[in-house]
């Protein structure tokens, strides 16, 4: 197998049967686009890609809200144990609307909760919600709960299920841009590969350290606004960019 395209098909309701993973550990790579075909290449046999009505990629578009202080941002550069993440994620090809929330669990790991949205642009009923999470998470909640759009993604995404339960994503034709201003980002040549375990490093993992690939300290939310705001501080995000463009 060279492309993503070789690979058999799982469809969704098998994948959320066997591979969940709303509490998991996360690893994100940024690589070239000319990596993929040796890493599909090397991926183990029984590997299959999300496949709905014959689409095997799909378009994300996520809506980030933030305080005007930017909470989420400094919980998340500081390095906070209790820290967070908002959003609002549409699904283009299906047109569904969800309103998700980041927190950390236990060792780390990421624990995301989330519930049907109407308002892909903005927070509204769905406030409640919010602060049950974090109540529940530990969350210390800021001085202001006005929660604002503050960054914008568009992505494809295409979503593989590993036979050792874990789950990869590989997104392509990152494009970041500011809700109030006319400016865009992206990262030419590149695409972001996350793994999702249950626990430790899944099968994946091991396969891109084989090839010399480590993983990388990024955020697409805290990446997104340092491409569009040089002013900001996160310096583990800027390293990582650097590396990027020097590849």
């Amino acid at each position: 197998m060279s492309t993503l395209a070789d690979l058999p098909p799982i469809d969704l309701a098998e994948l959320t049967a066997d591979a969940a993973l709303m509490t998991r550990v996360d690893r994100k790579y940024v690589l070239p686009s000319s990596a993929l075909p040796g890493l599909v290449a090397a991926l183990p046999d029984g590997t299959r890609r999300l496949t709905i009505d014959g689409r095997t990629d799909f378009g994300y578009r996520s809506v980030y809200l933030d305080t005007p202080e930017l909470d989420c941002f400094q919980s998340a550069a500081g390095r906070r144990r209790r820290r967070f993440k908002i959003r609002t994620r549409r699904y283009l090809d299906s047109g569904d609307c969800w309103l998700e929330v980041k927190t950390r669990g236990a060792r780390g790991a990421t624990v995301k909760q989330r519930r049907e949205h109407p308002d892909p642009d903005g927070l509204a009923a769905g406030l409640p919600f919010v602060r049950a999470v974090l109540s529940e998470a530990g969350v210390r909640l800021p001085a202001s709960l006005d929660f604002r759009p503050s960054l914008v993604t568009e992505y494809r995404r295409t979503t593989l299920h590993l036979p050792d339960g874990s789950r990869a994503t590989v997104d392509t034709g990152l494009r970041w841009s500011d809700p109030e201003h006319p400016v865009d980002a992206t990262l030419p040549g590149r695409l972001i590969l996350e793994t999702k375990s249950g626990h430790g490093a899944g099968s994946l993992d091991h396969t891109l350290w084989q090839a010399g690939h480590r993983p990388d300290r990024i955020s697409k939310y805290a990446t997104g606004l340092l491409l569009l705001h040089p002013d900001l501080t996160g310096r583990p995000w800027r390293r990582t960019l650097r590396r990027a463009a020097a590849d």
